[in-house]
C-alpha cells in the first residue's frame, strides 16, 4: 500500500510505501476511492490537536471497498462500498457510551489523529463504525459526507427547529448543511470571509437568502447560528445576530480563542454550545436525509501524492466546497 504520512508537526505529508494492513478481531480492510480534505487534517497536520502520535496518516473521510475481513465481523462483505468516519472506536463500557453518548467516550480512537486515515491507498478499520454506502451516487461526492456532512448533521440538529440559520464559514460542511437546512423549509443566511465572491456565489446559488462577510450583521435576527470557521472572534459576532432566546454552536473541534465579550449579547437566554465528534446513531440518521434530500457536494478532486497542495489551497481558503484526494 502508499500513504501520504505525517511524520512530525507542521511537516509536509510524505508518500511511503508500507506493507499492506492486516484486519484485526472485528476489523476490516478498506481499499480507499476517495478521501475528503477536512479543516480537521490540518490541525493535526498543523498540531493543533493534542497527543499526536507520530508518524500518522491523516484522513477520516473515506469511501471504499472492504477487500478484507478481521475475524468475528458480521453485516460486512468483501466488496461492499463504506464510509469511513472521524470517530473510529469506543470503549463501549464508559458512562458516556452506557448512556447513549458515544460521541463523548473517554477513550476513543479518531480515524486519521489517533489510527491511520484514508489519505492512503489502504486502511484498517474498526467494523461497527463503517457505514455501508450502497452504489447510489459517486465515491468522490459521497467522501465529504462522513465528516463535513455528519458534524454538519449534528450541528444543525443542536441549533435547534429555528427557521432562521445563520452559518458562518461557508466551505465544505456549511454548504452541505445549507442545502439540508432548504429542504427542511428554512431560510439560511450564509457568512464567509470578507470579499469572498466565490462562497457567497455558491451560498446563492444553494438558496442562501443573504450572503455576506461575516463582519456584518443579516437584515433578520437570526434563531440559531453555526460557526464552522476555527475563529473564535465569530463568537461575539454571532451572538450579536441571534434573537433573544437563539442558540449559538460552535462546530469544530478547534478554534482559535475567544476573545472577552460583554455580558449583555449573551443575556435574555441565548446559548453557546459546542459539537463534539459524532454518533453511529447520526451516521444513519444523516445517510438517509441525505439520500432524500438528494444533497449534492461540490468538489475538487486531487490525486494522493497532491495532498499537500490540497492541504494548502483550504488553508488559504481558495477552495469552493470541499477536497477530496483520489489514490
Amino acid at each position: 500500500m502508499h500513504a501520504m504520512v505525517l511524520t512530525a508537526r507542521g511537516a509536509a505529508l510524505t508518500m511511503q510505501e508500507r506493507p499492506d494492513p492486516v484486519p484485526g478481531a472485528g476489523e476490516v480492510r478498506v481499499k480507499v476511492s476517495a478521501c475528503g480534505v477536512c479543516r480537521t487534517d490540518l490541525h493535526v497536520v498543523d498540531g493543533e490537536l493534542p497527543d499526536i502520535g507520530y508518524p500518522i496518516v491523516p484522513g477520516h473521510e473515506v469511501v471504499g471497498r472492504i477487500d478484507a475481513l478481521g475475524t468475528g465481523v458480521s453485516g460486512l462483505a468483501p466488496g461492499m462500498r463504506v464510509g469511513v468516519p472521524w470517530l473510529g472506536w469506543t470503549c463501549g463500557h464508559c458512562s458516556y457510551c452506557e448512556h447513549g453518548q458515544e460521541n463523548l467516550c473517554d477513550r476513543p480512537q479518531f480515524t486519521g489523529y489517533t489510527r491511520d486515515g484514508g489519505f492512503a491507498t489502504h486502511l484498517v478499520a474498526d467494523a461497527r463504525y463503517c457505514f455501508p454506502l450502497g452504489e447510489a451516487g459517486d465515491d468522490t461526492a459521497l467522501a465529504p459526507l462522513l465528516c463535513a456532512g455528519l458534524i454538519g448533521w449534528r450541528s444543525l440538529v443542536m441549533a435547534g427547529p429555528g427557521k432562521h440559520i445563520g452559518i458562518y464559514g461557508f466551505g465544505a460542511a456549511g454548504h452541505i448543511v445549507a442545502q439540508v437546512a432548504r429542504w427542511q423549509g428554512r431560510s439560511v443566511y450564509a457568512f464567509t470571509r470578507k470579499g469572498d465572491a466565490d462562497a457567497q456565489g455558491l451560498a446563492r446559488a444553494l438558496g442562501a437568502v443573504w450572503a455576506g462577510a461575516s463582519e456584518d450583521m443579516p437584515p433578520a435576527p437570526l434563531d440559531a447560528a453555526i460557526i464552522y470557521a476555527p475563529v473564535g472572534a465569530l463568537v461575539p459576532i454571532a451572538l450579536r445576530a441571534v434573537r433573544k432566546g437563539g442558540r449559538v454552536v460552535c462546530a469544530g473541534i478547534h478554534m482559535s480563542d475567544i476573545p472577552a465579550f460583554p455580558y449583555n449579547i449573551l443575556w435574555q437566554e441565548r446559548q453557546l454550545v459546542s459539537v463534539a465528534n459524532l454518533t453511529r446513531q447520526d451516521g444513519l440518521d444523516f445517510l438517509k436525509v441525505a439520500a432524500q434530500a438528494d444533497i449534492r457536494t461540490h468538489t475538487t478532486a486531487f490525486p494522493l501524492e497532491r495532498a499537500n497542495e490540497a492541504l494548502a489551497q483550504l488553508r488559504d481558503g481558495k477552495l469552493v466546497g470541499a477536497a477530496v484526494l483520489r489514490p
